[in-house]
């Protein structure tokens, strides 16, 4: 992804060294403000214009921790990104606008789409995303005017950031439910007549990549990057799912006979074979038939079959 970002190369120094002479300064201008009745008017105002402008200084401190940076800003024009962690003094007339770099979890709620054959499925995902182009988080997007106008921080300044990052979250939100919804368009939920298609439900690694790749195509252009987004919640609508619960049930039960089919045939096979083999009893084909059947029955039967003896004698 092409950056707009620009590190910081303005002037900057060691915040406790500013703290320390803005401090020297202070106490040099307040005792030339004590002394001003002896010394003459003129000492009288350079204190107080000194002091003023110690107060206008104060706005240049700047502390960053881990993961943090700030956009700089000089009456419109962007400046560069500071990234540098630490206590430091800038340019007092810089807007430094204050941004997290650290990685967030989002849970989408589940939304109701149709996959690929028209089923409607609600699909939700949960995902990690984190700013990484400062400059087009803070300018190819309105973020600042989403910012403003989140209800309940208008105004104030320390929860700013908190807005900002409220308003980025809210933009990947939108985003990943139109790609949420271009993704599960694209398969089915579940297999169709046995094929190899790859689903929803089976899809696993393969669709969480395609849903990766499709937000990130969506969030470049913000300045904002996924860096891992997983399906967590996949079900049929309420009105299709008591229909498609029987569907996979009907399924499951086919497939299940014919694994007892297969088993049961290969008894019977055994048992004809090992008869023959001991020489324990001889069979015409009519016999066989018979004992064919009745083996089938009690092996396949979903209860225990109720037996019936014979009394009779075998002909040879």
């Amino acid at each position: 992804m092409e950056t707009k970002e620009t590190t910081y190369k303005g002037f900057k120094m060691n915040g406790f060294a500013m703290l320390f002479l803005l401090i020297v300064l202070l106490a040099g201008f307040i005792a030339m403000f004590w002394a001003a009745p002896f010394i003459g008017a003129a000492a009288f105002l350079i204190a107080i214009f000194g002091i003023i402008f110690e107060l206008v200084l104060l706005a240049g401190f700047i502390s960053l921790e881990p993961n943090e940076a700030r956009a700089m800003v000089f009456f419109g024009k962007y400046k560069g990104t500071f990234k540098e962690t630490g206590f430091f003094w800038v340019h007092p007339f810089l807007n430094k606008k204050q941004l997290s770099l650290r990685a967030r979890n989002l849970d989408v709620e589940p939304i109701k789409v149709n996959d690929k054959t028209g089923n409607p499925i609600l699909i939700g995902l949960v995902l990690v995303w984190k700013l990484k182009d400062t400059y087009k988080a803070m300018f190819e997007i309105d973020s600042q005017t989403m910012a403003s106008s989140q209800p309940g921080v208008v105004g104030q300044v320390g929860q700013s950031v908190a807005s900002r990052m409220s308003a980025f979250e809210n933009f990947v939100r939108i985003q990943s439910d139109a790609a949420l919804r271009q993704v599960a368009g694209q398969y089915a939920y579940d297999e169709s007549d046995h094929s190899n298609e790859l689903t929803l439900r089976s899809g696993g690694e393969e669709i969480n990549d395609q849903l990766e790749i499709k937000l990130n195509e969506r969030l470049a252009m913000a300045g904002l990057e996924v860096v891992e987004a997983r399906i967590n919640y996949l079900a049929y609508a309420p009105e299709i799912a008591a229909v498609m619960l029987r569907r996979q049930q009907a399924s499951a039960i086919i497939t299940a006979r014919e694994k007892i089919v297969e088993g049961a045939v290969s008894m019977v096979k055994m048992a004809l074979d090992k008869l023959a083999e001991e020489e324990i009893v001889e069979l015409d084909d009519e016999k066989k038939a018979a004992m064919v059947s009745n083996l089938l029955v009690v092996l396949c039967a979903d209860e225990a079959a109720q037996p019936v003896v014979n009394t009779g004698t075998l002909h040879h």
